[in-house]
């Protein structure tokens, strides 16, 4: 199976994402600051010492975002006990202006800041605080006027796509498009809590790719590592997964996030598959010599062999080490004349013939 081989580079800040640049891994914070500055700060650093690129918050207004009358999905009320979203919005909301200080945070430690905004005002926030990306949650991706003005402001978009059937995929980029904004990633997502790995469906990172012609990544909601590790393997330039700072924390994410020692497995987990997956190169490394040389067989004698015979093939065997005459020569060495006695078991070498 081939891999996903984009040829758009797209930049962010000083990071570069697409084909031949590491994998821009998002540590997705959420809600999961609980509404406090201070936790929204250790989550940042959390996310620093993982290693990962990007620390996500979300920028929204309850009031415009949700109805009073809306109920939450079954996986919220299962981690929260509330049955009303907009109350479940209102408790874990945090300070729009606290957000320059977890910018300012991530700017001196040398993470980036990026959220995901729900509503206009939320936009022209991130701008302001100098954001260089926004990302549009999946439940958005039929909100065109958010996404017209999203695609106005000039920023390069990371569209996440659960729930989203290809002709809304497919609608929503045309409507970015046609507002100004070519610098998009489409995430493939599965909005379950958390998700399977049956509906994952990675490969269609390479439908978006082909079709859309775009970069692709994947907004991992499933337990562990192994399906955003294979996503990057197939080529995704971006993943996200949500953590905490501990699981058993009240909030709707919690249960279903990475603690900080998962969260930092997780990354080495994504920079160990990148590393192994190597330029297609076939080469011998320097690390395999010691073992080539120990495994591999070279022309050994079977029996004694004096002084002016000649080697035949009953008197001759292939066995390990690799310190005589390469097996693929031993149509060479077949006659040549011994010159000086020869112990049985012994690697033969051409200062022995002539």
């Amino acid at each position: 199976m081939n891999r996903i081989m984009n040829s758009n580079i797209i930049n962010i800040a000083d990071r570069s994402i697409g084909h031949g640049h590491p994998c821009m891994i998002i540590a997705e914070a959420g809600v999961n600051h609980n509404g406090s500055l201070e936790k929204a700060i250790d989550l940042v650093n959390i996310a620093y010492q993982s290693g990962a690129d990007v620390v996500k918050f979300q920028l929204y207004n309850t009031e415009e975002q949700v109805s009073k009358l809306a109920t939450t999905p079954s996986y919220q009320y299962r981690n929260t006990g509330m049955q009303n979203v907009f109350e479940m919005s209102k408790d874990y909301d945090l300070d729009w202006d606290a957000h320059y200080a977890i910018e300012s945070h991530c700017r001196s430690l040398g993470i980036l800041y990026m959220a995901s905004c729900f509503d206009v005002d939320a936009v022209n926030f991130a701008i302001r605080l100098g954001s260089v990306c926004i990302k549009i949650a999946s439940g958005e991706i039929t909100n065109y006027p958010l996404l017209s003005h999203i695609a106005s402001t000039n920023r390069t978009i990371i569209l996440s796509t659960g729930m989203s059937s290809l002709e809304d995929v497919r609608g929503a980029l045309k409507h970015i498009r046609s507002n100004g904004t070519n610098e998009i990633v489409l995430l493939q997502c599965a909005s379950d809590y958390p998700a399977s790995p049956l509906t994952s469906n990675l490969l269609v990172m390479k439908t978006y790719a082909k079709e859309f012609g775009v970069n692709v990544g994947f907004s991992d909601h499933t337990i562990g590592s192994t399906v955003a590790a294979a996503a990057v393997a197939l080529g995704a330039c971006v993943v996200e997964k949500h953590f905490t700072l501990d699981k058993s924390l009240p909030g709707p994410d919690h249960a279903m996030s990475l603690d900080p020692d998962e969260l930092s497995s997780f990354v080495h987990d994504i920079r160990s598959v990148e590393a192994a997956l190597g330029d297609g190169n076939k080469v011998l490394h320097s690390d395999e010599i010691d073992v080539q040389n120990s495994a591999r067989r070279s022309i050994h004698t079977s029996k004694f062999i004096a002084s002016g015979n000649k080697i035949e093939m009953n008197n001759i065997t292939l066995k390990r080490p690799n310190v005589g005459i390469d097996p693929r020569l031993i149509k060479d060495v077949l006659g040549k004349t011994v010159i000086k006695d020869i112990k049985v078991d012994t690697p033969i070498t051409w200062d022995m013939l002539k």
